[in-house]
């Protein structure tokens, strides 16, 4: 089986600048740097899709799905915690 290939995030900007530019087509882009046309393709949406964060002076729109998930999490435990206690005292 062939091993996975992992590529920087400067090799992947540039292949997805050098796709929106449109001087040359997908599938050349694709030749070039020897990937396949859907990867050049998805890497040019995501460079789109992501533009608005470059402006947006580093500020996130929200919490992440970990931080949400890790904080449901805590939120469970002290509310077993509290009851726990708060059973204790009512002995």
């Amino acid at each position: 089986m062939a091993k996975r290939r992992n590529f920087t995030d400067q090799f992947k900007a540039k292949v997805a600048l050098e796709a929106l530019r449109g001087d040359k087509t997908v599938q050349e882009i694709a030749a070039k740097h020897q990937l396949h046309p859907n990867q050049v393709s998805t890497w040019k949406r995501q460079a789109i899709d992501g533009m608005a964060d470059v402006f947006s002076g580093g500020k996130q729109s929200g919490p992440t799905e970990a931080e949400i998930k890790e904080l449901h999490a805590k939120i469970g435990r002290l509310a077993v915690e509290n009851d726990f206690l708060s059973a204790g005292l009512k002995r």
